[in-house]
């Protein structure tokens, strides 16, 4: 299966309904994109989620190691990993009660596009969360 990425417009419907957002592999290091990133998204009203085995807290918030360590839903998940490990990222997507599984700029895995997509759920691949964010507004 080929990666098909939702338009900008189905970009923006997700981003407006979504208020939890898990980001695998926040850094609490302020000049890491990640941090950047989801400083800016938790700044227009998203509850940051930060899930790093390798950290206390993130952005003010408790870090968890794992998806399956946070209580209740999640809207989105988003992934700040290397695309080798987005099928691990993937498969314990599966085992969370979460809507979007979504990729950051620059990272592309198809066999973790196609174990979600075959399954229903909504995959973002090769795309920054804020910058989506600000064009969709």
């Amino acid at each position: 299966m080929s990666i098909k990425i939702p338009s900008r417009q189905e970009l923006g419907k997700i981003l407006k309904k979504s208020k939890r957002i898990a980001v695998v592999g926040l850094s609490d290091n302020p000049h890491r994109t990640s941090y950047m990133v989801s400083e800016a998204m938790q700044q227009q009203g998203y509850e940051i989620i930060p899930v790093n085995p390798t950290i206390n807290s993130a952005l003010g918030v408790k870090a968890v190691s794992s998806l399956k360590e946070i209580e209740g839903h999640i809207d989105i998940v988003n992934v700040f990993r290397r695309s080798e490990q987005l099928l691990e990222v993937a498969e314990e997507f599966l085992e969370v009660d979460a809507d979007v599984f979504w990729a950051q700029s620059g990272l592309i895995n198809e066999e973790a596009y196609d174990l979600l997509a075959k399954k229903g759920y909504t995959v973002v691949m090769d795309r920054c969360i804020k910058v989506e964010h600000a064009l969709t507004k």
